[in-house]
């Protein structure tokens, strides 16, 4: 990979998905002209993989950073994967069974919970607008997991905050956060790829919203927030854009200088008329 190359790091959940989880013409238009330009396109996402295969499907995308920086994919091939002890994760388990909390454990493969209809499972799951996890309590002890979802208060989670000090603990709903290593984070993954491809820091470039996004945003040499964006977010982005809904990604990527006007279909052909 030469030192020119450019990379575009996308973050899904209201970002590159507007508040309804689907694509707009603009995004996949834009993405499309991103490729025809050379320029890689990422998904870095906090998401297993099973939960957005369809995407990657949909979008052609063949590398990702999943799980909050813990599995890296490049052009199909894993780059890089940091999964969590299973030692831990029987500790985190019977600590949750006890108190009646809800798990969801993420791995390469598969994305399960520890307990059948937990109502904060339920209610997580149904926003991400996937279907309700199977159970598999002991997934750790036959597969890696890289990431677990802890559905309990916050109130609660300091409790966990508590008994497990090395490992980071990131909101993403009111009463479910991700527990993953300390010091792991989505640049983790994008520092991995960058190095892998040979691509210089001032080359790279990321759209997000939300809080585990921060590192991310802050690593890239142009981050981007989208309108939507938590406020902590924007003070550290380099440029805020529209939101996820009003075609953000798309006025975004014009705005940094990666695609104009008449790239997209959609602008070209509006202006032609």
């Amino acid at each position: 990979m030469n030192q020119d190359q450019k990379i575009v790091f996308f973050d899904l959940d209201g970002t590159l998905m507007n508040h309804d989880k689907t694509i707009l013409d603009s995004t996949k238009q834009s993405l499309a002209a991103l490729r025809e330009k050379g320029i890689y396109t990422v998904i870095c996402t906090g998401r297993a993989p099973l939960m957005f295969k369809w995407l990657l499907e949909e979008l052609s995308f063949d590398s990702y950073i999943s799980m909050n920086g813990q599995h890296v994919v490049l052009d199909g091939e894993i780059i890089y994967s940091n999964p969590m002890k299973p030692e831990v994760i029987q500790q985190l388990t019977d600590y949750a069974h006890k108190q009646g909390h809800g798990l969801t454990y993420s791995t390469f493969e598969s994305f399960v919970t520890n307990v059948k209809e937990h109502p904060l499972v339920q209610e997580g799951t149904a926003r991400l607008k996937i279907p309700y996890p199977p159970v598999d309590s002991e997934v750790y002890s036959h597969s890696d997991v890289n990431q677990v979802q802890i559905y309990s208060t916050p109130k609660e989670t300091e409790k966990y905050m508590e008994l497990f000090k090395d490992y980071s603990f990131i909101r993403w709903d009111e009463n479910s956060v991700d527990m993953l290593p300390e010091g792991a984070s989505k640049a983790i993954g994008i520092q991995k790829m960058l190095e892998h491809m040979n691509i210089p820091i001032e080359n790279s470039y990321a759209f997000g919203d939300g809080a585990n996004d921060m590192q991310m945003i802050e690593t890239v040499g142009i981050g981007v927030a989208m309108e939507n964006a938590i406020p902590e977010l924007k003070e550290v982005a380099d440029f805020i854009t529209a939101s996820c809904s009003d075609d953000g990604i798309m006025k975004g990527l014009i705005k940094v200088g990666l695609l104009k006007e008449k790239d997209i279909p959609l602008l070209h052909d509006s202006i032609k008329q």
